[in-house]
């Protein structure tokens, strides 16, 4: 069992990392338990694949806890969706001293944490992550929200989980695909804040490749470990925080043009790539460190170049309508070396186009 914390004063909580821990939550709630019945919120392909285990975990331990599923999806990450979850928990009779297991990927967590911090003006909730992506993310940090029609994630809340409960057995069930998605954010970490951790990457891709327990267990913690950092630091996103959306500014864009076809870490891929470009262009990073990123992420299977069927204009539209920008001024987060990254809105519009060609 590897134990992290994140130190949030009365709101601090563990993260628990620990293989086949899915079938231990029951009996860790029972001891430290945060609401006297459950709702696990799940999409209905997670809930088919590991729902009954959470479910009998619980229950062998005498907690009540009820499955409630939506559509999977990142179509369903929207107000509809909260609104009907919240009409089932109150037809269930849920109330301020129950809470919420938000058993899934980035979607699922998104979406349980923004219905914890609303329904009844806010319940409790837990994050139990089943997806690479979300095991060194979303899961940790609080960051809630939903799309609308004008931009990804334009609605949502800062609200911190009870607990994450990471088991990294599960990943070992998921498709390659989804082990993918979240390398991109993995990487991330490496070229934003430990260039020690993105050379542990390189050298390490093929036991990473290989689902080696041991190896991964090293990279989520490292990954929560860095998160929790930031997070302690400047938990809404005034200043260092930012350092997080490193490739998610042009990524983010890049997915809305899609029409969320394209998989989120793709597209953060794809945007890493482009502002390592916009770095160097701007003579602030040397063109081998860029190639450098560049070729780990390819190394790993991610794309490095925005697809051309992606209509640029429609991407810029969407960099404007990014809830990062302020004041029509679109920031990003460069790097200047791996391991340090800038954050800044002085980029001329015309290496912006440049980068995205």
């Amino acid at each position: 069992m590897r134990e992290l914390s994140v130190g949030l004063g009365e709101r601090s909580y563990p993260i628990l990392i620990q293989q086949g821990l899915l079938d231990d939550i029951g009996s860790r709630l029972h001891k430290n338990p945060f609401a006297k019945r459950y709702g696990i919120i799940a999409d209905d392909h997670v809930a088919s694949l590991f729902g009954e285990r959470l479910l009998a975990s619980l229950h062998s331990s005498d907690i009540q806890a009820e499955m409630i599923t939506f559509a999977r999806g990142e179509a369903s990450k929207n107000l509809a969706t909260v609104a009907e979850l919240s009409s089932t928990l109150a037809r269930m009779g849920f109330d301020r001293k129950d809470g919420l297991l938000a058993l899934g990927g980035g979607v699922t967590g998104d979406i349980t944490g923004f219905l914890a911090a609303c329904y009844m003006r806010s319940i409790p909730f837990a994050q139990v992550p089943t997806t690479l992506l979300s095991q060194v993310d979303s899961s940790v940090g609080g960051k809630t929200g939903v799309d609308i029609p004008e931009g990804k994630n334009l609605v949502g809340a800062f609200y911190q989980p009870k607990a994450v409960f990471i088991d990294s057995q599960i990943l070992r069930q998921l498709p390659q695909s989804e082990l993918l998605n979240g390398l991109a954010e993995v990487i991330k970490y490496g070229v934003i804040y430990d260039r020690d951790f993105f050379k542990f990457l390189e050298m390490s891709r093929k036991d990473i490749l290989a689902l080696d327990l041991q190896v991964l267990e090293d990279v989520i913690a490292r990954c929560c470990k860095i998160k929790a950092a930031i997070v302690e630091a400047d938990e809404q996103e005034s200043d260092l925080r930012r350092i997080l959306n490193f490739g998610h500014t042009i990524g983010h864009a890049v997915e809305a043009a899609s029409k969320y076809s394209l998989a989120h870490g793709a597209a953060v891929a794809m945007g890493m790539v482009a502002v390592s470009g916009l770095s160097v262009l701007k003579g602030i990073l040397d063109p081998r460190e860029k190639e450098r990123i560049k070729n780990l992420i390819n190394d790993f299977g991610l794309p490095v170049s925005i697809p051309q069927e992606y209509d640029r204009d429609i991407i810029k539209q969407y960099l404007l309508a990014d809830k990062k920008t302020i004041g029509g001024r679109v920031f990003f987060v460069l790097p200047t070396k791996i391991g340090k990254v800038i954050i800044t809105d002085e980029v001329e519009p015309q290496l912006i186009v440049k980068v995205l060609e």
